[in-house]
């Protein structure tokens, strides 16, 4: 699969990361006692996941952000390590791990979770 667009790329990826998050809360929600509090827990859950992942573009990378974590990093223009679209994991709040790439939303086939972008194998 090829995006056109970073903007169409981006949006790919919350899709992604949304899908893989209603796929774990499936899961949990399993554990809940009765039927109606574990519908009505997933339901929440789900909600507030999808309403506190953010888009934040800074200088150099755009956040992707996960409630109050930071899910990892785009990079928005080639660097000399790095291509535009590159996904990084996060080192910290305000910076990410520049190790390796952990694919490239513009090229796609990447492999993430809702947790972060896969470890380097």
């Amino acid at each position: 699969m090829t995006t056109t667009s970073m903007t169409d790329a981006l949006v790919a990826l919350k899709e992604a990361i949304i899908a893989d998050y209603a796929t774990f809360n499936g899961r949990l929600a399993r554990d809940a006692s009765s039927t109606e509090t574990r519908d009505r827990i997933r339901d929440e859950m789900f909600e507030r996941f999808v309403e506190n992942l953010e888009i934040e573009e800074g200088r150099k990378y755009i956040k992707v952000i996960t409630d109050r974590s930071v899910w990892g990093f785009i990079m928005k223009e080639d660097d000399k390590k790095f291509r535009k679209g590159d996904i990084l994991k996060a080192a910290s709040w305000s910076a990410p791990a520049r190790n390796a790439a952990r694919g490239n939303i513009l090229d796609g086939g990447y492999r993430i979770n809702w947790t972060g972008p896969n470890y380097l194998k």
